[in-house]
């Protein structure tokens, strides 16, 4: 199968775990290349095998989804992680995120979702489910503004107010017109900020900023 998405399936629960593989290799473009049962299973597997999407749930023995995720995204960065859980809560999803999962799906998503979710993380975009997206937008319109002179001293004050665009939802192109910069330019600076914090994508960039309370001033640095 050249070119096909190869994906690690993560789940304790067998029968689930098993049901997922025949989904997923029915599934045009897409091969299984291993399952684990555990999170510490997950993160040797996914070292060794080197996918290009691991399918996560969270709640496991061993490490859980949260924990795996961040230590596979810290040593294999390039690999995308999109978490099929019932978790739905805020905790789950914000910390998941904040570990490097590009995605967030709830079991009982449809085939197409879970298709187009893992076309779309192994394409480098980050992807919630339907009701994930909206927890993620209402807490970021209802996210409570806390002083920031110190949210991460380690920016610049250039970088400082790219990071409260990316924050607003803007992207390169957006920043860029907006700043008067180049889309270069600002890809440098999103490089250097996502670096900076410690951060895979710009996911958890954006829920670092909204905790920190970032925000644009109205001026713009010299």
């Amino acid at each position: 199968m050249t070119g096909a998405v190869r994906v690690l399936v993560v789940d304790d629960h067998e029968q689930f775990r098993h049901g997922l593989e025949l989904l997923l290799g029915a599934m045009e473009g897409i091969e299984v290349v291993g399952r684990a049962g555990d999170g510490r299973r997950a993160v040797e597997l996914a070292l060794n095998l080197q996918p290009d999407v691991v399918l996560m749930d969270l709640h496991m023995p061993q490490l859980n989804g949260v924990e795996a995720t961040a230590l596979i995204v810290q040593s294999s960065p390039h690999i995308a992680v999109l978490v099929l859980t019932m978790m739905e809560d805020d905790d789950s999803v914000f910390a998941a995120v904040r570990a490097g999962a590009h995605g967030y799906l709830l079991k009982g998503a449809r085939r197409s979702e879970i298709e187009r979710a893992i076309e779309a993380v192994c394409a480098g975009e980050v992807i919630f489910g339907p009701g994930i997206a909206e927890r993620v937008m209402t807490y970021f319109r209802h996210a409570r503004s806390r002083p920031t002179e110190q949210a991460f001293p380690e920016l610049t004050d250039r970088e400082r107010m790219v990071l409260g665009k990316i924050a607003e939802g803007m992207d390169n192109a957006e920043i860029a017109r907006d700043l008067g910069l180049s889309v270069k330019t600002v890809r440098n600076h999103a490089s250097n900020i996502f670096a900076k914090l410690h951060v895979a994508h710009r996911a958890q960039a954006i829920v670092l900023a909204r905790e920190a309370g970032i925000e644009n001033p109205d001026t713009r640095p010299d």
